[in-house]
Protein backbone atom coordinates (compact mmCIF):
# COMPACT_ATOMS: atom_id res chain seq x y z
CA UNK A 1 0.00 0.00 0.00
CA UNK A 2 3.17 2.14 0.70
CA UNK A 3 4.09 1.60 -2.89
CA UNK A 4 1.05 1.65 -5.51
CA UNK A 5 3.23 2.75 -8.61
CA UNK A 6 5.75 -0.57 -7.70
CA UNK A 7 3.41 -3.22 -6.08
CA UNK A 8 0.12 -3.97 -8.01
CA UNK A 9 -0.75 -6.60 -5.33
CA UNK A 10 -3.27 -6.55 -2.57
CA UNK A 11 -1.75 -9.65 -1.10
CA UNK A 12 1.10 -12.58 -2.06
CA UNK A 13 -0.01 -15.02 -4.48
CA UNK A 14 -1.67 -17.59 -2.68
CA UNK A 15 -0.01 -21.32 -3.24
CA UNK A 16 -2.84 -22.69 -5.38
CA UNK A 17 -1.98 -19.54 -8.02
CA UNK A 18 1.83 -20.13 -7.43
CA UNK A 19 1.63 -23.96 -8.49
CA UNK A 20 -0.75 -22.88 -11.70
CA UNK A 21 1.58 -20.30 -12.73
CA UNK A 22 4.46 -22.53 -11.82
CA UNK A 23 3.50 -25.40 -14.04
CA UNK A 24 5.42 -23.91 -17.41
CA UNK A 25 8.71 -24.89 -15.27
CA UNK A 26 10.18 -27.88 -17.19
CA UNK A 27 11.10 -31.02 -14.58
CA UNK A 28 14.10 -32.56 -16.83
CA UNK A 29 17.12 -31.39 -18.24
CA UNK A 30 18.69 -28.32 -17.06
CA UNK A 31 16.05 -25.24 -17.75
CA UNK A 32 16.43 -22.00 -16.86
CA UNK A 33 13.44 -20.12 -15.72
CA UNK A 34 12.92 -16.30 -15.20
CA UNK A 35 10.36 -14.79 -12.55
CA UNK A 36 9.67 -11.18 -13.03
CA UNK A 37 8.73 -8.92 -10.26
CA UNK A 38 9.26 -11.95 -7.57
CA UNK A 39 7.37 -9.31 -4.71
CA UNK A 40 7.91 -11.53 -1.31
CA UNK A 41 8.68 -14.52 -3.19
CA UNK A 42 4.99 -16.44 -3.47
CA UNK A 43 6.11 -17.88 -6.62
CA UNK A 44 9.80 -18.49 -6.12
CA UNK A 45 8.97 -21.09 -3.63
CA UNK A 46 6.49 -23.07 -6.60
CA UNK A 47 9.37 -22.58 -9.41
CA UNK A 48 11.68 -24.08 -7.23
CA UNK A 49 9.74 -27.04 -6.40
CA UNK A 50 8.91 -27.74 -9.91
CA UNK A 51 12.73 -27.12 -11.04
CA UNK A 52 15.12 -29.92 -11.40
CA UNK A 53 18.28 -30.44 -9.65
CA UNK A 54 20.65 -27.97 -12.38
CA UNK A 55 18.23 -25.64 -13.41
CA UNK A 56 18.92 -22.14 -12.85
CA UNK A 57 16.27 -19.75 -11.50
CA UNK A 58 16.82 -16.18 -11.59
CA UNK A 59 14.38 -13.63 -10.00
CA UNK A 60 14.34 -9.60 -11.76
CA UNK A 61 13.28 -7.32 -9.26
CA UNK A 62 13.42 -3.69 -9.51
CA UNK A 63 12.68 -2.52 -5.77
CA UNK A 64 16.68 -2.34 -4.06
CA UNK A 65 14.51 -3.04 -0.77
CA UNK A 66 12.59 -6.48 -2.01
CA UNK A 67 16.15 -7.71 -3.48
CA UNK A 68 17.79 -7.17 -0.10
CA UNK A 69 14.38 -9.27 1.54
CA UNK A 70 14.35 -11.75 -1.05
CA UNK A 71 18.27 -12.00 -1.01
CA UNK A 72 17.67 -12.57 2.99
CA UNK A 73 14.91 -14.83 3.08
CA UNK A 74 15.13 -17.34 -0.13
CA UNK A 75 19.32 -17.48 -0.60
CA UNK A 76 18.55 -19.88 -3.08
CA UNK A 77 17.38 -17.62 -5.43
CA UNK A 78 19.57 -15.74 -7.85
CA UNK A 79 18.27 -11.92 -7.30
CA UNK A 80 19.20 -9.51 -9.93
CA UNK A 81 18.12 -5.75 -9.73
CA UNK A 82 16.91 -4.05 -12.43
CA UNK A 83 14.25 -3.23 -14.78
CA UNK A 84 12.53 -6.07 -16.71
CA UNK A 85 12.61 -3.66 -19.55
CA UNK A 86 16.12 -4.47 -20.01
CA UNK A 87 15.52 -7.91 -19.63
CA UNK A 88 18.03 -9.22 -22.15
CA UNK A 89 20.96 -7.13 -20.87
CA UNK A 90 20.10 -8.14 -17.47
CA UNK A 91 20.58 -11.82 -18.39
CA UNK A 92 23.29 -11.35 -20.49
CA UNK A 93 25.64 -10.03 -17.99
CA UNK A 94 24.66 -12.90 -15.94
CA UNK A 95 25.67 -15.38 -18.92
CA UNK A 96 22.15 -16.00 -19.93
CA UNK A 97 20.85 -15.87 -23.53
CA UNK A 98 17.95 -18.16 -23.87
CA UNK A 99 15.33 -19.54 -21.00
CA UNK A 100 12.97 -21.79 -21.19
CA UNK A 101 10.29 -20.06 -19.33
CA UNK A 102 9.78 -16.77 -17.65
CA UNK A 103 7.04 -16.22 -15.20
CA UNK A 104 5.94 -12.85 -14.39
CA UNK A 105 4.14 -11.48 -11.38
CA UNK A 106 4.71 -7.63 -12.55
CA UNK A 107 1.29 -5.54 -12.12
CA UNK A 108 0.51 -4.68 -15.38
CA UNK A 109 -2.40 -2.92 -15.19
CA UNK A 110 -0.48 0.09 -13.39
CA UNK A 111 1.73 -0.12 -16.20
CA UNK A 112 2.27 2.25 -19.40
CA UNK A 113 1.78 0.35 -22.70
CA UNK A 114 5.08 1.28 -23.79
CA UNK A 115 6.80 -0.09 -20.88
CA UNK A 116 3.87 -3.27 -21.35
CA UNK A 117 5.26 -3.69 -25.03
CA UNK A 118 8.75 -3.31 -23.96
CA UNK A 119 8.66 -5.74 -21.36
CA UNK A 120 6.88 -8.39 -23.23
CA UNK A 121 9.48 -7.84 -26.43
CA UNK A 122 12.17 -8.47 -24.35
CA UNK A 123 10.48 -12.23 -22.69
CA UNK A 124 9.93 -12.52 -26.48
CA UNK A 125 13.43 -11.99 -27.29
CA UNK A 126 14.92 -14.09 -24.45
CA UNK A 127 12.36 -16.78 -24.90
CA UNK A 128 13.86 -20.60 -26.64
CA UNK A 129 12.22 -22.17 -28.82
CA UNK A 130 9.38 -24.06 -27.12
CA UNK A 131 9.57 -21.93 -24.18
CA UNK A 132 6.43 -20.17 -22.54
CA UNK A 133 6.04 -17.18 -20.58
CA UNK A 134 2.82 -17.10 -18.37
CA UNK A 135 1.50 -14.25 -16.10
CA UNK A 136 -1.75 -13.78 -14.30
CA UNK A 137 -4.83 -10.89 -14.28
CA UNK A 138 -7.31 -10.21 -11.97
CA UNK A 139 -10.95 -11.56 -12.54
CA UNK A 140 -12.49 -8.79 -10.64
CA UNK A 141 -10.18 -6.26 -13.30
CA UNK A 142 -10.78 -8.15 -16.73
CA UNK A 143 -13.67 -5.87 -18.14
CA UNK A 144 -11.47 -2.97 -17.54
CA UNK A 145 -9.93 -1.29 -20.68
CA UNK A 146 -6.41 -1.76 -19.23
CA UNK A 147 -6.44 -5.53 -18.70
CA UNK A 148 -8.63 -5.74 -22.08
CA UNK A 149 -5.99 -3.54 -23.98
CA UNK A 150 -2.89 -5.59 -22.34
CA UNK A 151 -5.04 -8.99 -23.45
CA UNK A 152 -4.33 -7.70 -26.88
CA UNK A 153 -1.09 -6.98 -26.36
CA UNK A 154 -0.02 -10.20 -25.40
CA UNK A 155 -2.10 -11.24 -28.76
CA UNK A 156 0.11 -9.24 -30.75
CA UNK A 157 3.42 -10.17 -28.98
CA UNK A 158 2.64 -14.23 -29.61
CA UNK A 159 1.15 -17.18 -31.72
CA UNK A 160 -0.38 -18.47 -28.62
CA UNK A 161 -1.69 -17.42 -25.34
CA UNK A 162 -4.51 -19.76 -23.79
CA UNK A 163 -6.16 -18.76 -20.37
CA UNK A 164 -6.97 -20.67 -17.91
CA UNK A 165 -9.73 -21.44 -15.97
CA UNK A 166 -10.45 -19.02 -12.95
CA UNK A 167 -8.35 -19.28 -9.71
CA UNK A 168 -10.46 -18.58 -6.86
CA UNK A 169 -8.39 -19.76 -4.12
CA UNK A 170 -6.72 -16.48 -4.86
CA UNK A 171 -7.12 -13.18 -2.97
CA UNK A 172 -8.62 -11.50 -5.12
CA UNK A 173 -9.13 -14.54 -7.77
CA UNK A 174 -6.58 -14.33 -10.84
CA UNK A 175 -6.63 -15.88 -14.45
CA UNK A 176 -3.31 -17.40 -15.99
CA UNK A 177 -2.28 -16.32 -19.64
CA UNK A 178 0.08 -19.34 -20.88
CA UNK A 179 1.72 -17.73 -23.75
CA UNK A 180 4.09 -19.43 -26.51
CA UNK A 181 5.77 -19.01 -30.03
CA UNK A 182 6.67 -15.36 -29.95
CA UNK A 183 5.71 -13.09 -32.51
CA UNK A 184 8.81 -11.16 -34.47
CA UNK A 185 8.11 -7.50 -34.81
Amino acid sequence: MRKPNLVGAVAPSSPNLAREMAAVVPTSGRPVVVELGPGTGALSGAISERLPAGGRQVAIELDSGMVEYLRAELPWLEVIQGDAARLGELLGEAGIDRVDAVISGLPWSIFPAKLQQAILQQVGAVLAPGGAFTTFAYVHALGMSGARQFRRRLDLAFDEVLTSRTVWRNVPPARIYVCRRPLQD
